[in-house]
């Protein structure tokens, strides 16, 4: 017995210098990482100052899976890995998911999603900056159901107040700044049934330029210019005759601008407090279509930084509202190219606003107001494009029809098959072409939002509350509290 405890005590030091499971974990990439991780996490001081400035980013169907998606999509555009690549507010330390829901409905669309972001109340599907207790459509309900917006609470404690957007300036997210409307889709007069204007509901451009001195909002930029011209003015749409850029620059006054392409943006003079940048027609172009369409269009990096710059000129700080609103609009289409393109735009303004600012006194929310169906599946090998054809762990894979299909995927949408139609084999086709549209399960003009929770990102004065399962609805309470405007209900404003 003795002998064989000798035999084992001259064997340790063997095993000692022989590389433990420690020590393998210790040397491993993805273990340092986490250390390293880690350690910034712990690095992070909740600042519970108040917020001077609050800026709200809005990828307007920015699900998750879009997330990631597009996550990969700009690591590969680099040359890195795409799978560990972080978009620019993927790197806030503080997340929530965010419950996405309408009052009326499981599935949210963009008016009651912005309206529960912006207000603090959950409303109808279709409906902009009023409470559940109005109906879509119906002009009378307008009456007594209006809510204040964190826009125009920050106009009436002094400060100022702008929106930025790549659709239309009057389209639903932006319009959820500042107007109030029982239908999204009255975006200008031309757009509205005879009876709801005769009942004397105001189109979504009539409101944002005949707003009170008090409410109305500093800077705006986007596209929409038909929806403030009359017909025969340039691309007018206006049945009224009415020239809303004018009557918005004669009401602001000195220190105002009305511009409508990037060289006269960047002319702005540096004293100018107010902007109204109207930059297409209707919406402004996708980003794959910048060479041939977007020339003399601002990028929305251009736009963000543009609104930030007049903005603080106002000692008593600013709301900003900054949408990539057509992330959305390329799901809609069953477009992964021109969804993930947006996506990387949309990270691309967040990064240099996040420049610009100083995060001891701006709160910075990330958010989405409802995801989209956009799906990531099959097992294709690490680092295999993510606009491919999917793979089984390097191998190719076929369904069930002998067909291959592609890592991304919409559940609805104009990609799928029409009645007879067999499906497409998208290893035949070019499924990295701007044109090319992903193929869905269910055929249908344009793909149907989806209802999972979405992801929220933040930093700066009170962002550490943003944490958790929380609903769509709370994230204004957040906002609102930063500011200090915790004596300040969200109330009716007519």
């Amino acid at each position: 017995m003795i002998r064989s405890l000798a035999l084992a005590l001259v064997a340790i030091p063997a095993l000692a210098s022989a590389q433990t499971p420690a020590a393998v974990s210790a040397a491993d990439p993805y273990f340092k990482a986490g250390e390293a991780a880690l350690a910034r996490q712990m690095a992070v001081v909740p600042n519970t100052g108040k917020a001077k400035n609050v800026i709200l980013f809005l990828g307007d169907g920015m699900g998750i899976s879009t997330v990631t998606a597009a996550r990969i999509y700009d690591g590969q555009q680099k040359g890195l890995d795409g799978e560990s690549n972080s978009l620019s507010f993927e790197k806030l330390p503080y997340a929530a998911l965010s419950k996405t829901y309408s009052h009326d409905t499981q599935v949210t669309d963009s008016a009651a999603g912005i309206t529960a972001i912006m207000t603090g109340v959950k409303t109808r599907n279709k409906i902009i900056g009023l409470s559940g207790a109005a109906i879509g459509g119906r002009c009378e309900s307008e009456k007594g159901t209006a809510i204040q917006t964190l826009a125009e609470l920050a106009k009436l404690h002094g400060k100022a107040a702008g929106a930025v957007t790549t659709t239309r300036v009057t389209h639903a997210t932006p319009a959820g700044a500042y107007a109030h409307t029982a239908y999204r889709d009255w975006e200008g007069d031309a757009d509205m049934p005879a009876a709801a204007k005769q009942a004397g509901c105001k189109d979504i451009a009539r409101q944002l330029i005949e707003a009170p001195e008090a409410l109305r909002m500093d800077v705006i930029m986007g596209g929409g210019r038909s929806r403030f011209l009359p017909k025969g003015q340039d691309v007018g749409a206006r049945a009224d005759g009415r020239d809303l850029t004018a009557e918005w620059l004669k009401a602001r006054g000195a220190g105002s601008a009305y511009v409508t392409t990037v060289d006269q943006l960047k002319a702005v003079p540096s004293d100018t407090r107010h902007v109204l940048g109207l930059f297409a027609p209707e919406h402004l172009p996708y980003e794959v279509e910048r060479a041939k369409l977007g020339q003399g269009v601002p990028t929305l990096a251009e736009m963000a930084t543009a609104a930030v710059d007049v903005l603080s000129r106002n000692p008593n700080g600013y709301f900003l509202m900054v949408e990539g609103g057509k992330i959305d609009m390329g799901s809609h289409l069953n477009n992964a190219k021109r969804t993930l393109t947006e996506t990387v735009e949309f990270s691309k303004a967040i990064a240099a606003v996040l420049a610009k600012v100083d995060l001891k006194d701006t709160l910075v929310v990330v958010t989405a107001d409802h995801s989209h169906g956009l799906v990531i599946s099959g097992y294709s090998a690490r680092n295999a494009p993510i606009l491919g054809v999917a793979g089984n762990e390097g191998d190719p894979v076929r369904g069930g029809d002998g067909k291959a299909y592609t890592t991304l995927m919409f559940v609805t949408g104009p990609g799928g098959p029409k009645g007879t139609d067999t499906r497409r084999d998208p290893a035949k086709e070019d499924t990295e072409d701007a044109e090319y549209l992903q193929d869905s399960v269910v055929n249908l003009p344009s793909s149907a939002h989806a209802g999972e929770d979405v992801g929220v990102f933040a930093d700066g004065p009170q962002a550490y509350l943003l944490r958790g399962v929380v609903e769509e609805s709370y994230i204004f309470q957040v906002m609102r509290h930063a500011f200090g405007f915790d004596g300040s209900a969200a109330a009716k404003t007519r």
